[in-house]
C-alpha cells in the first residue's frame, strides 16, 4: 500500500450561550444524530473563519483573493505596473485576459444602475464589468495575469489568438496557488481543467449531546423618551444555545503539495510551502471562530482538548464516539464525560483497524481533560503543537521524496 501523509485535527470546545451560525430563520443549525437535536456549526462558517485567521498568520502574497469584482482588482494591478495603463483601458485588458484564462464572462452586472457620474443627474455611469460568480485567483496569479495583459496591451485580442501565446492565461491562472486555494480547492465553472481539489477536508461540527435552541427577548430603550414616557423603543427575540463541541479537520499533505508545487526559492527546502500551509491551517482552525452574534454574545471560547494525528493510511473521525449523546457528569459538565469517550473510543478503533502507530500529539487546558494526555504527547501550548506538527510533515516529505 502507497503510504500517505495526512494531518488531522480533532478538538472539543465549549461555546456558551451564542448564535455563532444561523439557518434562514436565524435559529442557530442544528442536525439530528443518534436519534437526538445536536447543535451544528456548518463547515463553511469554521473554514471562513480559517480562512480570516490566515491574514493575521501569512503574507498577503501566499493568500488569494476570492471575489466578483475580479477585473476590476487585475486593473488596478496593471495600472499599478504601467503608470499609462488606467481607467477604461486597464479594465478592457484585464476583461480579456480573464475571459481567456477562466472562459467566463466578464460584463457589467444587468439589472443595477451605478452611482450617478459627474456629468449630471440624468447620466449614469456604466457599473464596472463582474464575474457571474465568484473568482478564486492567488496574488501571484493576478501578477501573472497582469504581466500577460500588459505585454499584449498594444492588441490584446490579437496577442491571446496567436498560437504561442492561447495558453499561457490558463497556465498563468493554473500555477503558483496560493495556501488558501490549495487548502480549500476552486471550482472555475466554464474551466474545468484549472480546478483545484481541495486538500482540507472539514466536518460540521457536532455537539456531543442533545441540544434545544433558546429564545431571548429584548427590549431597547429610546434615549430621548420623557421623564412621563415609559416603554421599549423596539422589542425582539434572538435565539441561542450552548454546546460543547466536537470538531473535526484532515488535511491530505501530498494533494497539498500537488497544489503548492515545490519551494520556489533554491536556498529553502521543498516541503517549506507545505510547511507553512500545514502549521497555518492547524493554527487557523484551531483559534478561529466564526463570528455570527459575536457582540450579542462575546462567546471567544477557545478548545479545551486538541488532538492532533499524522497518519499514513486514511483519515478517521471519532464523531462516532458521541453517536450515543454524552450525559453530564456528577458536575452537570459534558467535558469530561466527552473526554472519556475519546480515550475509551480512540484506541479501540485505531486497533481494529491497524492504525496504532500513528504520531500523536495532545493539548489541553483544565483538570477535566487530564485523562486524555494518555493519547499523545502532551505539548504545553498552540505554538510548540504547530511547530512539532510542521516538523514531523517536513520530515515525512523528505524522507519520501
Amino acid at each position: 500500500m502507497t503510504s500517505r501523509t495526512i494531518v488531522e485535527i480533532h478538538a472539543l470546545q465549549t461555546v456558551p450561550p451564542s448564535n455563532i451560525n444561523r439557518d434562514d430563520t436565524g435559529a442557530p443549525k442544528s442536525a439530528v444524530y443518534g436519534g437526538v437535536t445536536r447543535a451544528r456549526v456548518s463547515s463553511q462558517a469554521w473554514k471562513r473563519a480559517t480562512r480570516e485567521h490566515f491574514n493575521k498568520a501569512l503574507d498577503p502574497n501566499e493568500l488569494g483573493v476570492r471575489t466578483k469584482q475580479v477585473a476590476e482588482l487585475l486593473a488596478q494591478r496593471i495600472a499599478a505596473k504601467r503608470e499609462d495603463l488606467t481607467g477604461a483601458p486597464a479594465t478592457a485588458l484585464a476583461v480579456e485576459v480573464l475571459q481567456a484564462a477562466t472562459g467566463a464572462k466578464i460584463e457589467p452586472p444587468q439589472k443595477r444602475k451605478s452611482a450617478k457620474s459627474a456629468e449630471g443627474d440624468d447620466a449614469v455611469a456604466e457599473a464596472p464589468p463582474q464575474a457571474s460568480y465568484l473568482m478564486f485567483l492567488s496574488s501571484r496569479q493576478l501578477d501573472g495575469l497582469a504581466d500577460l495583459a500588459i505585454e499584449g496591451s498594444a492588441d490584446i485580442k490579437a496577442f491571446l489568438k496567436a498560437k504561442e501565446n492561447k495558453d499561457r492565461p490558463k497556465q498563468t491562472a493554473n500555477t503558483r496557488h496560493s495556501v488558501d486555494i490549495a487548502l480549500f480547492g476552486r471550482m472555475v465553472a466554464n474551466a474545468t481543467d484549472i480546478n483545484v481539489d481541495a486538500a482540507a477536508q472539514v466536518a460540521h461540527a457536532l455537539s456531543v449531546h442533545r441540544v434545544e435552541n433558546e429564545s431571548d427577548y429584548y427590549t431597547a430603550v429610546d434615549d430621548r423618551n420623557a421623564a412621563d414616557e415609559s416603554g421599549a423603543g423596539m422589542i425582539g427575540t434572538v435565539d441561542f444555545n450552548s454546546a460543547t463541541l466536537y470538531r473535526y479537520a484532515a488535511v491530505d499533505v501530498d494533494r497539498l503539495q500537488d497544489n503548492l508545487g515545490k519551494g520556489l526559492d533554491e536556498d529553502t527546502s521543498p516541503a517549506t510551502p507545505v510547511r507553512r500551509a500545514v502549521e497555518a491551517f492547524l493554527d487557523g482552525f484551531v483559534s478561529s471562530l466564526p463570528t455570527g452574534k459575536i457582540n450579542t454574545f462575546g462567546n471567544h471560547t477557545l478548545p479545551d482538548v486538541v488532538i492532533v494525528k499524522l497518519r499514513s493510511t486514511r483519515p478517521i473521525s471519532f464523531v462516532s464516539a458521541f453517536e450515543r449523546p454524552v450525559s453530564t457528569d456528577g458536575f452537570g459538565g459534558h467535558l469530561e464525560p466527552a473526554c472519556e469517550r475519546l480515550i475509551d473510543y480512540v484506541p479501540e478503533i485505531e486497533r481494529a483497524y491497524g492504525a496504532e502507530d500513528t504520531a500523536t500529539w495532545v493539548l489541553r487546558v483544565g483538570p477535566a481533560t487530564r485523562k486524555i494526555a494518555d493519547l499523545g504527547t502532551e505539548v504545553a501550548g498552540i505554538k510548540q503543537l504547530t511547530t512539532v506538527v510542521g516538523a514531523a510533515v517536513a520530515e515525512r516529505l523528505e524522507k519520501h521524496g
